[in-house]
């Protein structure tokens, strides 16, 4: 699976951007992972295809939501209420199976991986 990455830009504090991914095969649930400068990569937020559980990372939750086209094979993030610790490499990646929801927070659950759309957020 081939994944397309897009809608990153720089935004302040307290702004809003909606982060757009398209897969090209079939996906079995599809995540949001982050990594800035110096740091690890982090879970933000998975979405299972079947039925469109999410799930999310306590530092995103209420503030991201992780939607999916199924028509469109592509996953949406939007994010609001950014901060400036939101700044970083947003990476979207695509899973060969379906699991329960908590297991799409670790970066093995997927197989794909997107090329990653750069997110700034100014204070």
């Amino acid at each position: 699976v081939q994944l397309q990455a897009s809608g990153g830009g720089l935004v302040q504090a307290g702004g809003s951007l909606r982060l757009s991914c398209a897969a090209s095969g079939r996906t079995y649930g599809m995540g949001w992972f982050r990594q800035a400068p110096g740091k690890d990569r982090e879970f933000v937020a998975a979405i299972r295809w079947a039925d469109a559980g999410a799930y999310y990372a306590s530092s995103v939750r209420g503030r991201f939501t992780i939607s999916r086209d199924k028509a469109k094979n592509t996953v949406y993030l939007q994010m609001n209420s950014l901060k400036p610790e939101d700044t970083g490499v947003y990476h979207c990646a695509s899973a060969p199976r379906t699991y329960n929801l908590g297991h799409y927070s670790s970066s093995p659950a997927y197989d794909s991986w997107g090329q990653g759309t750069q997110v700034t957020v100014s204070s």
